[in-house]
């Protein structure tokens, strides 16, 4: 009896956890997903990264306003120093030309063992109707951002 209810407990309790991976599991590393999980998740309503306001200041290729949200992944790591973003972590940036007209909407999201060699960053940039427009372990967005790598690929602010 006590075999039995030891393996039943085991057998509960990586049930519960395999659950609970299911529950933080992110879109998979794709455009299509990514933006479908954006829009359903309505990343709008997320906080913007700490410190800054809708349509601050940007530079080239992102565009001269920016306004940059993050989920609470990435939002917990950034405002507890963690020095790096955990898997699941979502940093968008809508990029918007000097009449503050929707120029591109570009997309750091961390998916763990995707591109160790990268931060593990899948990059995404999307059209303002949310066309894919790049994807992957793109090569200028991590040509520019290895700059950065011990920010975690980030230029937007410190997370240490």
């Amino acid at each position: 009896m006590k075999r039995r209810l030891a393996w039943l407990t085991v057998s509960l309790c990586a049930g519960v956890l395999a659950a609970g991976s299911a529950a933080w599991a992110g879109p998979e590393a794709s455009g299509a997903a990514l933006w479908k999980h954006l829009k359903a998740e309505n990343y709008t309503s997320w906080k913007m990264w700490p410190g800054k306001s809708a349509l601050y200041p940007g530079t080239e290729p992102h565009g001269v306003l920016l306004t940059t949200y993050v989920n609470g992944a990435a939002l917990g790591a950034i405002e507890g120093k963690k020095g790096t973003m955990p898997a699941g972590a979502i940093v968008v940036k809508e990029n918007y030309m000097p009449d503050k007209t929707l120029a591109a909407v570009t997309v750091m999201y961390k998916v763990q063992g995707y591109n160790p060699a990268g931060g593990d960053w899948f990059w995404a940039k999307y059209a303002p109707d949310g066309k894919v427009d790049e994807e992957g372990k793109e090569g200028m967005c991590l040509g520019c951002h290895s700059r950065v790598a011990d920010n975690d690929y980030l230029f937007i602010g410190p997370l240490k």
